[in-house]
């Protein structure tokens, strides 16, 4: 888990944003934790050659594993 946070502001429309709300709670997850899930793939195959904090790599490493 990250030590610290920062803040992200996105801007989409009302309709969408209360659609994903209610299904991420139907889901007993926050908004922020699914955003989080669905970062760390992009991340990680958009990366290039960029160094990846620990918290990706081991990421990597689980997915290496279970192939």
């Amino acid at each position: 888990m990250e030590k610290r946070t920062a803040r992200m502001t996105i801007l989409i429309d009302p309709i969408k944003k209360q659609l994903f709300e209610d299904i991420c709670a139907q889901q007993d997850l926050t908004s922020s934790q699914v955003i989080r899930r669905l970062m760390r793939p992009y991340i990680i195959d958009h990366a290039g050659s960029r160094e990846l904090p620990e918290g990706l790599t081991g990421t990597i490493k689980a997915a290496g594993k279970s192939q």
